[in-house]
């Protein structure tokens, strides 16, 4: 039986696509090993999904600002890529995927010491840095965006993100029922990612008295986020999180508000939903979601407001004019190239093995 070692973790942006991969290599009769951190977000999400075996290493964070513990976590990684190079010899694995983020660091230079073939996985229009750091130890790239196959080199192809099967399997009338509307009206829904995003949040609530108007609203505003004064609003429904439930209310959705981490947008994208696009402002990350939005944007496939351009009327006349474009949004979705990479992914997969 073959052998394949999971690894990334940090937020769910770098676990979904495995979970999209999972049922397909279970096919291929893989057996499955998941390397992740202690008490990450993908601890308690890997642990869950029966089948995997998790193991746990040390890992310390990449961080681009001033901290203390920049003086300590070196010290984690390096202990990280020893007790990862300790899994590989004990696991043997044929081949390991990387989806990125600072676990996957140590994990990928110890299959590097052992041989063993790495194919590394970026979803965001620029490199990430722990992606930057594996390059060398990784044999092959895949990624999302063309900008960022072309910025790896040689080793990247581009071949959209991994997505997960039953997003495409949910029932408008359950999403419906889930959520209390009865589709006299468009859903808008707004994800922000899986923490929620503070600003957006507030504004959207700011504006619902005009939005309410045109939209019943799904608002999935994340863990901790939810607004008790706002609990029966007529045309609104607020949640934390949504999970098996998520399929279905994506099938009543005919407007999207969020984000744009690089996993969501291939999921809208690949459902075909109109977008409306406010990603994290450069000082609150790397300046990815910029870079994202812009890319899809330039193609024609979403409409964008800036976090800085945000007030409740300007986010409430950007949703009514995106809603306004929705036919030709519609139209450049469907003739976009295919945003599930989930069939490629698998085939260099195989490939790299053969080499």
């Amino acid at each position: 039986m073959k052998k394949i070692v999971l690894t990334g973790g940090g937020t769910l942006g770098h676990v979904t696509p495995h979970l999209a991969l999972i049922p397909h290599l279970r096919e291929k009769g893989y057996e499955i090993h998941y390397i992740g951190t202690e008490n990450g977000m993908e601890a308690p999400k890997m642990r869950s999904v029966p089948g995997i075996v998790y193991h746990a290493v040390k890992s310390g964070k990449l961080r681009r600002y001033f901290s203390w513990q920049n003086f300590t976590d070196p010290f984690r990684v390096i202990a990280g890529a020893f007790q990862s190079a300790r899994l590989m010899g004990k696991i043997k694995p044929d081949v390991v995927f990387s989806k990125g983020g600072f676990v996957a660091v140590p994990v990928v230079f110890g299959a590097w010491l052992h041989r063993i073939p790495v194919l590394c996985h970026e979803s965001d229009l620029t490199p990430g840095l722990a992606n930057k750091l594996c390059k060398p130890f990784a044999k092959r790239f895949a990624t999302t965006f063309p900008e960022c196959a072309e910025a790896l080199g040689a080793k990247a192809e581009m071949t959209g993100t991994p997505l997960r099967r039953e997003l495409f399997s949910g029932s408008r009338e359950n999403g419906l029922s889930l959520l209390g509307f009865d589709g006299s009206k468009p859903v808008l829904t707004m994800m922000g990612g899986s923490s929620g995003a503070q600003s957006v949040n507030a504004a959207l609530r700011a504006a619902l008295p005009k939005l309410t108007e045109t939209f019943d609203i799904a608002h999935i505003c994340g863990k901790g986020n939810l607004d008790a004064s706002l609990d029966g609003t007529p045309g609104y429904r607020q949640l934390e999180f949504l999970d098996a439930e998520l399929p279905d209310v994506f099938a009543c959705t005919d407007l999207v508000l969020s984000r744009a981490g690089a996993n969501a947008l291939c999921e809208f994208q690949a459902l075909g939903r109109p977008m409306l696009l406010i990603p994290y402002p450069r000082g609150a990350s790397r300046g990815d979601q910029i870079l994202n939005a812009a890319s899809l944007k330039k193609r024609g496939l979403c409409h964008v407001l800036a976090q800085e351009d945000m007030t409740s009327d300007s986010l409430a006349d950007a949703l009514l004019a995106t809603w306004a474009d929705r036919e030709a949004l519609t139209r450049a979705l469907s003739d976009a190239p295919p945003a599930d990479g989930t069939k490629r992914v698998l085939e260099l997969i195989e490939e790299i093995q053969k080499k």
